[in-house]
């Protein structure tokens, strides 16, 4: 059977909405890789590489005080490449320790080969990530 990348990312929703992330770290190859390049979370490097890797990342996010209550894609482009595909994305979420709600928005370009995310680039607001993770991890 041959999944979308639309389909890939519709599953992708569903695991981080039920904080599912093992099933998260799943969707990806095992020699996947993410990149943050704007916004790096604090004490993270802005290259993960693996899928065990990626799998430990979502379940430290997971487990944080950084709640995310809806991953809206606001448009979906398909490129001449059919693996590759370039998302406007809108994440809304809050701080469980302080209750501030947050909006975010970002691009994020994906390599999506039979099923499996190989490469995912995600061009987030760094100002915001930076007031939210300073929020969520106050001290650190």
């Amino acid at each position: 059977m041959n999944v979308t990348p639309a389909e890939v990312l519709a599953r992708r929703r569903q695991l981080i909405m039920n904080g599912d992330a093992d099933g998260f770290a799943d969707l990806f190859a095992p020699d996947a890789v993410i990149e943050t390049p704007f916004a790096a979370l604090p004490g993270m490097p802005a290259r993960q590489e693996g899928r065990e890797t990626i799998r430990e990342l979502a379940r430290q996010v997971m487990a944080s005080p950084l709640r995310l209550e809806d991953l809206e894609v606001v448009e979906f482009y398909e490129t001449q490449d059919p693996e590759v595909v370039i998302v406007e994305m809108r994440t809304k979420g809050s701080i469980t320790t302080t209750g501030r709600s947050f909006t975010a928005t970002s691009i994020q370009v994906l390599r999506i080969r039979d099923g499996q995310i190989v490469l995912f680039r995600d061009f987030a607001d760094p100002r915001i990530l930076a007031d939210v993770t300073a929020e969520a991890h106050p001290g650190s």
